[in-house]
C-alpha cells in the first residue's frame, strides 16, 4: 500500500469522501465550517483541511492548524477555551509537513501546533511567525493493535501472521520519523520494511489500524488515551531511548487575522487548566531546557 494521495473530507453529517488535496488559494478564500461529529469512524478518517470546531457566519473565524496527533486534545482545549471566552474557532487537522507547506503558501491560519519543533523553526526562518517557537508538550509513541489474537509488542512485528504494519509518512509526520527510529533501534527495519504501510498523517494511520487493514501500527499515545479510543485493542508505550524525544512546538502566525485571540489561546494552553488537559492525553510538560511557556 502506498502513501495516500487523496484527502478525506468530512461533510456536515460526518460522512467521508475522497477528494484531491485542497489548493491553498481555496483555503485562503474559504475555511469550511463543519460541525464536529462524535462518531469513532469519522474521528479516525484522515481529516486534512477539515475544520472540526464550531462555525459562525461572516468573516473568517479564529483558526488553529494542528498536527493530527493532537486532534483529541485540541478538541478538548478548544471546547474549554470557547466555554470561557465564547470565541468561535476552526480546527484544521493534517500532518505537520502538509500544514507547514500550506502556511508558506499563504493559508490564513492564526496558530500552528506542530508535532515537533522542526516545522515551527522553518516557519520562523521564513519570517512567517510572531516571536519564537514555544514547546507546549512532549509527546510519546506507542504500538497499537486491534486484532483480538495479537498483543501489540516489538516481538510481534516479525511474526509471519503480521502482514501489514502502519506508520505515518516519515517525510511529513514527526511520529512517522520516530517510528522508523524505533525500528532502526531494534534492528528490525530491513526484515519488516516490506510490511510497512504509510498513512499521510497519524489520522490515516489510525484508520488503517482501526479497520484492521494493518495488523498493528505506530501512533501517538494521545490517540489511544482519547475517550473515543481508550480501552480498544492492545498497546504498548515504546521505550523513550528508542527514538528522539518528540518536543512539540507552536507558533503564532503572521498570516492570521486574530493575533490577540491567538495569544489568549496560547495563555490558556499554558494555564493550569490547559496543562491538566494535555496531561490527560499522555503529554508531559517540556523540560527546563526547552523554549517553553515560561
Amino acid at each position: 500500500m502506498n502513501v495516500s494521495e487523496g484527502v478525506e473530507e468530512k461533510n456536515k453529517i460526518g460522512i467521508a469522501r475522497t477528494v484531491d488535496p485542497t489548493p491553498v488559494s481555496a483555503i485562503a478564500g474559504k475555511l469550511w465550517n463543519l460541525h464536529r461529529t462524535h462518531s469513532l469512524s469519522a474521528f479516525l478518517i484522515l481529516s486534512l483541511c477539515c475544520p472540526l470546531a464550531c462555525s459562525d457566519p461572516g468573516t473568517l473565524n479564529f483558526s488553529i492548524a494542528a498536527a493530527a496527533n493532537t486532534q483529541p486534545v485540541m478538541e478538548e482545549l478548544i471546547d474549554a477555551f470557547q466555554s470561557k471566552e465564547g470565541i468561535p474557532c476552526d480546527l484544521i487537522i493534517g500532518s505537520s509537513g502538509q500544514l507547514t507547506a500550506q502556511i508558506i503558501q499563504g493559508a490564513p491560519y492564526d496558530l500552528f501546533f506542530s508535532a515537533d519543533l522542526r516545522y515551527p523553526d522553518r516557519l520562523t526562518e521564513e519570517g512567517l511567525v510572531d516571536g519564537a517557537p514555544i514547546t507546549y508538550a512532549l509527546g510519546y509513541l506507542v504500538l497499537w493493535s486491534l486484532r483480538m489474537d495479537k498483543t501489540a509488542s516489538i516481538e510481534s512485528l516479525t511474526h509471519t501472521d503480521v502482514k501489514h504494519i502502519a506508520i505515518a509518512n516519515p517525510q511529513t509526520a514527526p511520529y512517522g520519523r520516530a517510528a522508523l527510529q524505533v525500528l532502526e533501534h531494534f534492528s528490525l527495519l530491513p526484515s519488516i520494511q516490506e510490511k510497512l504501510v504509510y498513512g499521510e498523517s497519524i489520522s490515516q494511520t489510525n484508520q488503517f489500524i482501526m479497520s484492521q487493514a494493518a495488523d498493528v501500527g505506530f501512533t501517538a499515545k494521545s490517540v489511544i488515551l482519547s475517550d473515543r479510543i481508550k480501552g480498544k485493542g492492545s498497546w504498548m508505550e515504546l521505550p523513550k531511548e528508542s527514538y528522539t524525544s518528540i518536543a512539540q512546538g507552536l507558533v503564532i502566525l503572521r498570516n492570521g487575522h486574530h493575533r490577540q485571540t491567538a495569544g489568549a489561546f496560547v495563555s490558556f494552553v499554558a494555564s493550569d487548566e490547559g496543562t491538566s488537559i494535555l496531561r490527560k492525553y499522555g503529554y508531559d510538560a517540556p523540560s527546563s531546557g526547552e523554549q517553553n511557556f515560561n
